[in-house]
């Protein structure tokens, strides 16, 4: 499989990238529900930790991934959509990665108005993006839990719009992203994609 994307397929780097975000988006989301119910104690300290570090590294991981995306050329939508239907898939990927940048900075500015440092990993301290504010602490709180449903419902109609094109439409789009396909039809044929 190329490591560079081409017109017909995603290359290797954009597909690593894609499910390591997906993989780590859908554990922060799962971990994020489950600690904010836990009562306070050291796990639950450590899982914030935990969820803080993985924030800041899917941050750096979607940088890297909009970084790829802008170096390579990108693989054309089936000639079969319509006008509307394009649109809404680049509208529906904008939206994916501001909300994928927005909910790291988001609760990395509410661990700051929260006084509370952010540790990658133990291995350095990021920067406080705003000063201790306990109000401004408790609206961040609330914009980081309305990103997160939000970024639920993206994600689900994003799946949905991929097994629509996959099993409706019967056309390439789902398996130029998946691992082991290489997004043409007659090679994938013979891999059982």
């Amino acid at each position: 499989m190329p490591w560079r994307n081409t017109r017909e397929t995603y290359g290797s780097v954009a597909k690593t990238l894609h499910w390591l975000i997906f993989l780590m988006i859908a554990g922060m989301l799962t971990v994020g529900f489950i600690m904010t119910d836990m009562p306070n104690s050291p796990d639950k300290f450590k899982l914030y930790g935990l969820h803080k570090s993985f924030g800041i590294s899917v941050l750096a991981l979607v940088t890297l991934r909009l970084l790829w995306k802008a170096a390579n050329i990108q693989p054309v939508l089936p000639d079969g959509m319509r006008v509307w239907e394009k649109w809404a898939a680049h509208a529906g990927h904008a939206l994916l990665y501001v909300l994928i940048i927005a909910m790291p900075f988001s609760g990395w500015a509410m661990s700051s108005a929260a006084g509370l440092p952010v540790s990658v990993f133990g291995w350095f301290t990021v920067p406080n993006l705003v000063a201790p504010d306990k109000a401004l602490k408790h609206d961040l709180q609330e914009l980081h839990e309305t990103l997160a449903w939000v970024l639920i419902v993206a994600v689900t109609l994003h799946v949905l719009a991929a097994l629509l094109h996959h099993f409706y439409y019967k056309d390439n789009v789902l398996r130029r992203m998946l691992p082991f396909c290489r997004g043409n039809d007659a090679q994938d044929a013979d891999s059982g994609c």
